[in-house]
């Protein structure tokens, strides 16, 4: 898949979730969401994105890859 497209889908996820006043819950409902729903290419494929420096992704989605990517 584009990354692109994965970057879009990703943000949307984190906007969602950017209304959460936690921001622990919020990183994790981000991973658990991306955990349930995306097939394994797609989260390796964000996962390289984010540990190769790819800067365009919010904030909290970039913490939860990077959280994602350690249990992987």
């Amino acid at each position: 898949m584009d990354n692109n497209n994965l970057i879009k889908m990703a943000n949307n996820i984190g906007a969602f979730f950017k209304s959460e006043p936690d921001r622990e819950l919020a990183i994790q409902g981000i991973e658990q969401h991306i955990r349930n729903s995306w097939e394994p290419r797609m989260r390796k494929q964000i996962i390289e994105y984010v540990q190769q420096g790819g800067n365009e992704l919010l904030d909290i989605v970039s913490e939860a890859v990077l959280h994602l990517a350690k249990k992987a």
